[in-house]
């Protein structure tokens, strides 16, 4: 998670920071944020919580905001005009995943839109933490005056992942554990989405930052629930091939060589109209010149952020975004971009760790089975 570590001067906390250190957490400066790294048991112990329960993960540093505009038609058109996603057709009562684009079609930043039931002309944006405020610059700056952006930092944002996620919530929120994958419902304070960062079944809890400690600590009443930290955060996310800003993200990287055509919408396909589509249109035709794949490393010994990706004859080919040992995969995994001529799976490569040059193999991602509830 190089690169959105923040200084020690001057941090913010979320709502939940005195339960955290009276959890036993060990802190570190994210985002500018000082965020639980870890709890007593450590990284692997709730990674694999995660997996095959509930973990309860405090994202409360992340962005969240209101777009209003007249009606749902101009502002969908006006948000559309600086992203690739079809926001014209979003329900109400659904989210969508996409990225505001800069002008060569590079990633500003990827996001949760969602349109709430009931409220027509209005979207819920939730940002990474490291960007909102290049975010609300931005929009500012480019959204009609007719389209007002509101900040919520009022709001504490939860989320809840696991396979025990839904029975625990019918326990504690009853009526939230029935929505849909990627639907959203918003009732007595409680803004729910069915959707998360780790590959698992999961739902994100926007609340009142004043009731976030309440809610928490009620969550964690349940048998089935633990806190979990930044670290396994980290390793669930990386299991479940999902991108991290700042690593297989960034303003020089579009959404197609990252891997994430498949959230650029057919009608947007066709119209075009959103910022560097030239870029993007072409590279869905024809291809991308790199792209993002998965790695499996020989042995034990992991690659970090950085690391060299070399073909067969020891030519640079790429770099490694983002890597670390799998603790559901069992063995040393990584993400990364390599020129497209190898991003093919079974091609094998070199990654070069302190010196020494690691075999790796590419192979598809996810690394570790998705187990989003769709029906």
């Amino acid at each position: 998670m190089k690169g959105i570590w923040a200084p020690m001067s001057e941090l913010q906390i979320t709502p939940l920071h005195a339960l955290h250190r009276e959890a036993g957490a060990r802190f570190a400066p994210f985002a500018g944020y000082d965020m639980p790294i870890q709890y007593r048991d450590g990284i692997l112990a709730e990674h694999a919580h995660a997996r095959t329960r509930a973990g309860l993960f405090d994202v409360s540093h992340m962005g969240q905001a209101w777009l209003d505009g007249p009606n749902h038609e101009s502002l969908a058109r006006a948000c559309e005009a600086l992203c690739a996603a079809d926001l014209v057709g979003l329900a109400p009562g659904r989210q969508r995943y996409t990225q505001w684009l800069n002008d060569d079609g590079g990633v500003i930043d990827d996001l949760m839109l969602n349109r709430p039931e009931g409220a027509d002309g209005r979207l819920n944006m939730v940002v990474n933490a490291a960007r909102k405020a290049v975010d609300y610059a931005h929009l500012t700056q480019r959204l009609p005056h007719a389209i007002r952006l509101t900040p919520r930092p009022e709001r504490a944002l939860l989320a809840l992942q696991g396979p025990s996620a839904a029975a625990v919530l019918a326990r504690v929120a009853p009526g939230f554990e029935t929505l849909r994958f990627m639907a959203t419902k918003a009732t007595a304070g409680l803004e729910v989405s069915r959707s998360g960062y780790t590959g698992e079944d999961g739902y994100e809890i926007s609340l009142p930052a004043e009731d976030a400690e309440r809610f928490a600590r009620r969550l964690l009443q349940e048998p089935e629930v633990a806190l979990i930290g930044l670290g396994a955060r980290d390793t669930l996310r990386l299991e479940a091939g999902l991108c991290l800003y700042g690593h297989e993200l960034t303003e020089e990287i579009d959404p197609v060589e990252a891997g994430l055509s498949w959230s650029i919408a057919k009608r947007r396909r066709v119209e075009g109209g959103f910022p560097g589509a030239a870029r993007i249109l072409a590279a869905l035709a024809s291809g991308p010149n790199r792209r993002r794949v998965g790695l499996a490393l020989e042995g034990r010994a992991p690659a970090r952020e950085g690391a060299e990706i070399v073909g067969p004859d020891g030519a640079a080919i790429g770099v490694v975004t983002s890597g670390g040992f799998g603790p559901s995969v069992g063995a040393p995994i990584a993400m990364g971009y390599v020129e497209a001529a190898f991003a093919t799976p079974g091609t094998v490569l070199g990654l070069v760790v302190r010196g020494k040059t690691l075999g790796a193999k590419i192979i598809p991602l996810p690394f570790h089975p998705h187990a989003y509830v769709k029906g």
